[in-house]
């Protein structure tokens, strides 16, 4: 009896003990969700990997661009967010910090140790860093340069056609004005648009005048935040990208998306195009592209300074501390120089300059070295609460100016108007 007394007790005892003990803690799974592109489809190859490192699961939800910024809205607003892991566009850079809906990655980065300095920093900057707070760790980049056929540059007849026409050398411009030159010329002598030029009113105008603009030595806001883009600069950046448009672009640019410029330019219908970096290595794939395979080159926007985009990595608040150190491991493994290398060899445009000077990458991707020129000398578009919204109100007027609706100063002049009221508001 009194062993199976102290036998029950014991037994009763070692209940008591694991009752009080804490449940092994369920595996940590984050989700995001992610713009459905290549980018995407490369790193979502390699989720595995870090599984196997961490036992981390891993999971993306990929859908288009539109629907991104309203889904995540819904949740950041929420008591707490399904998605735990963020991937989020320069566009919403000051939009989301500004709510107070992203954990600040300083604290993590100096508990961790994580080294930015291989980080190019203007995409830091363009996410919002600054000596206080750091709300994106860069994801990927997409800045803009010019794509530019070279066997036309090249052409005899073209060339002394050009010498005639202006007395200078046929060659690649070093100014805008010299661009859209040009441009013209190539239209009228070379049986092509001299730009395919995405002159969609919204996204597509806003971010294609962005070159324009900082090509020229102009800006949208000055050092002290305050509108800059009424000024000689801004007027002349407005009458040179609507005499392109008129001019030198493809019949129908003014309703032209990228996509619509892509193809023009990979059917050799198009001498030029003003557009993210990283699509040389599509124009330039005998597969995709036979007619210009092997003729196209890529340059820093003529003046120096092209429009900078890029996505960062973020953490949501309304989300459990555990989730936020998972999150915070994945994105200092997912932006190490190792895995951003393997995602370089399959096509990404990174953000680390370390990543581009990659013997392995420049290799496959020779092109890679003048890609780090174009990020490295981009300039941002306003980054605000209300950036997309701005994009809007740009586009309109640019869209009037370029159709020949408005005069360009007084386009130029509702744009300024529009940004003040947006960044008032």
């Amino acid at each position: 009896m009194t062993t199976k007394r102290s036998l029950f007790a014991a037994l009763l005892g070692a209940s008591m003990l694991a009752s009080a003990l804490p449940a092994s803690a369920e595996p940590i799974t984050l989700r995001a969700l992610m713009e459905d592109v290549p980018e995407t489809q490369i790193i979502e190859a390699m989720l595995p990997e870090f599984t196997k490192e961490t036992g981390i699961k891993v999971e993306f939800e990929k859908i288009g661009y539109g629907d991104m910024h309203d889904k995540l809205v819904a949740q950041l607003v929420s008591p707490e967010s399904y998605y735990n892991l963020l991937e989020v566009d320069f566009l919403w850079a000051g939009e989301f910090p500004a709510a107070g809906w992203l954990v600040d990655l300083k604290p993590f980065v100096e508990k961790s140790g994580y080294d930015l300095k291989p980080f190019i920093p203007s995409m830091l900057e363009l996410l919002g860093q600054t000596k206080d707070q750091l709300p994106l760790i860069p994801m990927y980049n997409y800045s803009m340069g010019l794509i530019y056929r070279t066997d036309l540059l090249a052409d005899p007849k073209l060339q002394a056609a050009f010498k005639a026409a202006t007395g200078k050398e046929l060659a690649l411009p070093t100014t805008l004005e010299d661009y859209v030159r040009l441009s013209k010329f190539m239209k009228a002598n070379a049986g092509v648009a001299g730009a395919a030029m995405q002159a969609q009113r919204g996204d597509p105008n806003a971010m294609e005048f962005s070159n324009y603009l900082f090509s020229v030595g102009g800006s949208y806001l000055g050092a002290d935040r305050k509108v800059t883009l009424d000024s000689p600069a801004g007027l002349k950046a407005l009458e040179l990208y609507a005499d392109n448009v008129k001019n030198g672009a493809q019949q129908g640019a003014l309703s032209a998306t990228l996509d619509d410029t892509m193809r023009l330019m990979c059917s050799g219908q198009a001498f030029s195009m003003v557009t993210y970096w990283w699509m040389l290595p599509q124009i330039d794939n005998k597969e995709k592209c036979p007619a210009v395979a092997g003729k196209v080159a890529l340059s820093v926007m003529p003046g120096g300074h092209g429009e900078s985009g890029g996505w960062g990595w973020g953490i949501p608040k309304n989300t459990t501390p555990e989730s936020q150190e998972a999150a915070w491991k994945f994105i200092q493994w997912v932006q190490s120089q190792k895995v951003s290398v393997a995602r370089a060899l399959e096509g990404h445009a990174p953000v680390r300059s370390d990543v581009y000077q990659d013997a392995s990458v420049l290799k496959k991707y020779p092109f890679y070295g003048k890609g780090l020129d174009v990020v490295a000398s981009g300039k941002s578009f306003p980054i605000f609460a209300y950036s997309a919204q701005y994009e809007d109100v740009l586009g309109a007027q640019l869209s009037l100016a370029a159709g020949g609706q408005a005069k360009p100063a007084d386009a130029l002049r509702a744009a300024a108007d529009g940004l003040t009221q947006l960044l008032n508001k």
